[in-house]
């Protein structure tokens, strides 16, 4: 996925501003004045036949007059005329513009055929646009603020190898404010509006692919193509460049509604989820957050594994940091005998020596004791990163004592983080050493170990995308033709069982009467015990409606139970079209829900988890893209709490996972096959014994 190629967009010869005003606190004016006081060194034309002249600049009477080269349009003008704005910024050559006007989809139905309007017009034209709706960008490299509103008002801004993109402006520009005030920078902001024409989407893939980012950040309420989301989040694991990604709107209130456990389960924040575990995403949940992955990233060095190192002069700090990167899934080895015993030889008296090695305070202001400490835990083969709090260091022993980890850092391949002990003053030299060396530093112990599990969870997914693109992908079934009723919305239980039998999935082997011929059976089609269930495709929850008998024992029982499920069944939905009496034998083992949808956004994906009563009140449920292959089935069963029950718990044998993987890797293929025909797919319960795996009831919904 290459660049997009925003160079003019961000880096323009020549800004036009439509709609421009003399005056400063109109929204025409301020990014005139804003652009003459940041630095710009571009042309600046301001467009309005009302003026002359606007802040000592040549005013010109419409788009056409502006002089060329122009590449970027700022458009502040009523809504009504952006359409044709655009149409001048095309037949001018301009290709992009920035449109701050609002009054399009966020204020109903008029608004929404203005939007579409002025899409129609930017295709017709040429010209592709941030916004509208929008407050702007800024490209703080070359000093190019196109925006209004207090965020625009700072012309020092710092800036630093971070994009951020976001679909909040007046949010995004505190951020920025925020992470100004703690020492962070950012080459591009953009405030992306309506996206109407340039996306979220297409605005980050440009910036991972930038040699002067090193780290996209993502303020995100949503986005219309989840499967281009994954493709960045692979790519950004390739290039090697984080996505700090702040989702929200993650609320039950926002889930869709959904026929089947398996849809309801994956609406809304599951699926990003599972989109940003697969890829080069770490989610944050505050600024504080944002800092902190920055910093650590900045450092440009990953753990090759989960093991972290903790050095401290605090015993009380390095348990907060312990409990800390425990939540992360770091661990803490043994050092190594020969790293204990090396610095035994420097250590004072009452120091401990295990992980976390705590100093205590009797190294106060010995730099070189600390410094010859550290060089041997950063050695030990055991860690893979490494947490350095020194809180005592102060003045010009910081700086000697910076210096020299600084020396350390450079020859070792390990991430070194720094726990920094009280709020540092930006003047104080010990920090600047870090900072030119990039040794991320963080402000208290337990946003360090935050720090450093962001670094082995990307670390991680990296590894694990290694290990993708080396298996060979081959299918565990072919693509296969499976039995969809023409004009049918959903499938009943007997033909669910069908489409999941033909690419192999475990079903039960059920029987099938007509409800007629229930009551002249002489023998039973299967042996006792049995379930006795009604098989309709427009009573997709049969238990729910009664229409359910288990453990039914002898033919006497059949017959009655069969009575008793139509009856239900009538009286439940008595225009239900009623396909028969099912039988089934009866299954046990652990139950397991396992289910797949098409998604509008994100495409077909699968889900596993506990079934049974556990299935909506625990959710204890993992999810993964389709297709996929078993070995990635087996990771999904292990994220769940399902796996130890699978895996043989309190002494009881292990069940049989291999064939509940490939079963997952068929449904997989299943829903990628046939996404186009089908819409949901729910399996609940499957059940998992010692020797196989069965579904025992099965739902097929098609697209409407």
């Amino acid at each position: 996925m290459s660049s997009a190629g925003f160079a003019r967009l961000f880096n323009p010869r020549a800004i036009a501003v439509v709609g421009a005003s003399g005056n400063p606190d109109r929204i025409g004016g301020q990014p005139v004045k804003v652009l003459q006081g940041t630095g710009y060194r571009g042309g600046i034309h301001p467009v309005n036949p009302k003026y002359p002249k606007v802040f000592g600049l040549p005013c010109f009477p419409d788009l056409a007059s502006v002089p060329k080269p122009c590449d970027l349009a700022i458009i502040a003008v009523n809504a009504v005329l952006v359409p044709q704005m655009i149409r001048d910024c095309g037949a001018a050559g301009i290709p992009y513009a920035i449109i701050f006007s609002a009054g399009f989809r966020e204020i109903g139905a008029p608004g929404v055929a203005l939007e579409k309007e002025i899409k129609v017009a930017a295709h017709d034209a040429g010209v592709r646009f941030i916004g509208p709706n929008c407050i702007g960008t800024m490209n703080l490299i070359d000093r190019v603020y196109c925006g209004f509103g207090p965020g625009f008002a700072d012309a020092g801004l710092k800036a630093g190898p971070v994009a951020f993109v976001s679909q909040s402006g007046g949010f995004a520009f505190s951020v920025v404010a925020l992470a100004e005030a703690e020492g962070v920078g950012f080459n591009y902001i953009v405030s992306a509006g309506n996206e109407t024409s340039i996306t979220s989407l297409d605005l980050i893939a440009d910036f991972i692919e930038r040699d002067d980012t090193e780290i996209v950040v993502s303020y995100m309420e949503g986005i219309s193509d989840g499967r281009r989301l994954r493709a960045i989040g692979r790519r950004a694991l390739e290039l090697g460049k984080p996505i700090l990604v702040w989702k929200v709107g993650n609320t039950e209130s926002g889930r869709a509604a959904a026929e089947s456990h398996t849809a309801s389960m994956t609406a809304g924040y599951a699926l990003y989820r599972a989109a940003f575990a697969e890829g080069g995403f770490i989610e944050i949940a505050d600024v504080h957050d944002l800092v902190d992955g920055v910093r650590a990233f900045s450092g440009r060095r990953l753990p090759r594994g989960p093991n972290l190192g903790v050095l401290t002069t605090s015993g009380g700090s390095g348990v907060l940091m312990v409990d800390a990167a425990d939540r992360h899934g770091l661990k803490f080895p043994r050092l190594a005998p020969e790293t204990v015993r090396a610095m035994k030889e420097i250590a004072p008296p009452n120091a401990s020596l295990a992980n976390p090695v705590d100093l205590t305070a009797q190294v106060t202001g010995n730099a070189e004791w600390v410094n010859r400490i550290t060089r041997h835990v950063l050695a030990d083969p055991n860690i893979d990163q490494l947490i350095v709090r020194y809180g005592s260091v102060q003045g010009a022993k910081g700086e000697e004592w910076a210096s020299g980890l600084a020396a350390l850092v450079t020859e070792a391949e390990k991430p070194v983080l720094v726990a920094w002990s009280r709020v540092p003053d930006r003047s104080e030299r010990s920090v600047e050493v870090l900072e030119r060396h990039r040794i991320p530093w963080l402000i208290t112990p337990t946003r360090t170990a935050d720090a450093a599990g962001m670094l082995y969870q990307f670390s991680r997914k990296r590894a694990a995308l290694e290990q993708r693109c080396k298996r060979s992908g081959a299918r565990v079934v072919a693509s296969r033709n499976v039995p969809l009723p023409a004009r049918a919305r959903r499938l009943s239980e007997h033909q669910s069982k069908a489409v999941l039998a033909a690419y192999g999935i475990p079903v039960a082997t059920d029987a099938l009467i007509a409800v007629a011929g229930v009551a002249r059976l002489k023998r039973a089609p299967m042996p006792f015990p049995v379930a006795v269930k009604i098989d309709s495709p427009d009573i997709p929850h049969k238990t729910e409606a009664g229409a359910v008998r288990l453990n039914v024992r002898n033919l006497a029982q059949l017959k009655r139970a069969a009575r008793d499920v139509v009856a239900a069944a009538k009286q439940h939905a008595p225009k239900a079209a009623l396909r028969g009496v099912l039988l089934s034998p009866m299954a046990s083992g652990v139950e397991v829900i396992a289910g797949a949808t098409n998604d509008r956004f994100f495409g077909p994906v699968v889900m596993f988890g506990l079934g049974g009563i556990f299935t909506e009140l625990l959710r204890d449920v993992s999810y993964r893209f389709a297709p996929f292959d078993v070995e990635t089935a087996h990771e999904m069963i292990r994220e769940t709490r399902a796996w130890r029950l699978l895996a043989g718990y309190r002494g009881k044998p292990p069940l049989a996972v291999d064939a509940l993987a490939e079963a997952l890797a068929r449904l997989s293929l299943l829903i990628a096959d046939h996404a186009g025909r089908i819409a949901e797919i729910d399996i609940n319960p499957l059940f998992v014994n010692e020797t196989r795996v069965v579904a025992a009831d099965a739902l097929v919904v098609l697209p409407r």
